[in-house]
C-alpha cells in the first residue's frame, strides 16, 4: 500500500512572516490527520521560517527548486547541499520552470540525480499542455517527460521519487481533468512507463500525484482512482481549507 501524499505548492506568494503565521494556524489540525503524508513547499526565503512553525507536528517541508550542483559561480541559484537538512522535498520540473526559466528534460534529470545524492525526495513533475492534450498526443509527450527524467536512475532510486501529473491546462485556470481522465493518464502513461523502464514493483512503490485545480470539493474523486496517490496543490494550499482538502485526500 503506498501513503497518500499532499503537498502544497505555494509558488511566489506569502511572505516569510505571513508564512509562519499561515502554517501555525494549520499545522495542528494538519497533525492529527492520519493516514497521510502532508508537505508544504514555501518560496525559498520562507523555508526556515517554516521550518521552525511546523516542529513536532507531522507536516514536512519541501523546496519548489534547486540546481543540479552543489556550489560555484550560479548567480540567484540555490544547491542541493544547501536545502539538505532544511528540508526533506524539492519540486522539480514544474510545468512554469520549464515553460519561463527554460528548463529541459536534461536538466530535471541531472537535477533528480543531484536531490537524490543529497537526501532529498524530488517531486517530478511531468504534464501536457492544452494543445498537446487536443492532438492526442499526451502519452507520447507525458512518457517522454517520464523516460528522460527516470534515465540512469536505478530502481531503488526510482522507487524514492514522487511523480505529479499536471496537465499545463488545468494548472491555475479552475478546469481540472475528471478523475478518470487523470487516472487512465496516470496509469498508461505515467506508471506503466515505469513498469518498462524498471519493473512493476518498482512502479508500484512510486506515489504518483494528481495537480491542476485540484480544491477541497474535487479531490475525493481523484483519491479513488486507483494509480492516484495525492496531490501536488496550488492555489487551494494558500487557504485555510488546505486542512479539509487534506481531510478529505485521507478519507479517500
Amino acid at each position: 500500500m503506498r501513503t497518500p501524499f499532499v503537498a502544497g505548492n505555494w509558488k511566489m506568494n506569502k511572505t516569510v512572516d505571513a508564512a509562519a503565521v499561515f502554517v501555525r494556524e494549520i499545522a495542528p489540525e494538519l497533525n492529527v490527520i492520519d493516514g497521510i503524508d502532508i508537505a508544504v513547499c514555501p518560496p525559498f526565503i520562507a523555508i526556515p521560517a517554516v521550518v521552525e512553525a511546523v516542529a513536532g507536528t507531522k507536516v514536512g517541508v519541501g523546496a519548489q527548486n534547486m540546481f543540479y550542483e552543489t556550489s560555484g559561480a550560479y548567480t540567484g541559484e540555490i544547491s542541493p547541499t544547501m536545502l539538505q537538512g532544511l528540508c526533506r522535498y524539492v519540486i522539480l520540473g514544474h510545468s512554469e520552470r520549464r515553460a519561463y526559466f527554460g528548463e529541459t528534460n536534461e536538466g530535471v534529470n541531472r537535477k533528480i540525480k543531484a536531490a537524490l545524492a543529497n537526501n532529498l525526495t524530488p517531486i517530478v513533475c511531468v504534464g501536457e499542455s492544452l494543445e498537446q492534450n487536443e492532438a492526442g498526443e499526451t502519452h507520447t509527450f507525458v512518457s517522454g517527460q517520464v523516460l528522460a527524467a527516470f534515465a540512469g536512475l536505478t530502481p531503488e532510486q526510482a522507487a524514492t521519487c514522487v511523480v505529479a501529473y499536471e496537465p499545463i491546462w488545468a494548472i491555475g485556470t479552475g478546469r481540472s481533468a475528471t478523475s478518470q481522465q487523470a487516472g487512465d493518464i496516470i496509469g498508461r502513461s505515467v506508471r506503466d512507463v515505469l513498469t518498462g523502464l524498471f519493473d512493476r514493483g518498482t512502479a508500484e512503490a512510486i506515489r504518483i500525484q494528481y495537480g491542476g485545480s485540484v480544491t477541497e470539493d474535487n479531490i475525493a474523486d481523484f483519491m479513488r482512482q486507483p494509480d492516484i496517490d495525492g496531490a501536488l496543490v496550488g492555489g487551494a494550499s494558500l487557504k485555510p481549507s488546505f486542512v479539509q482538502l487534506v481531510r478529505s485526500a485521507a478519507a479517500g
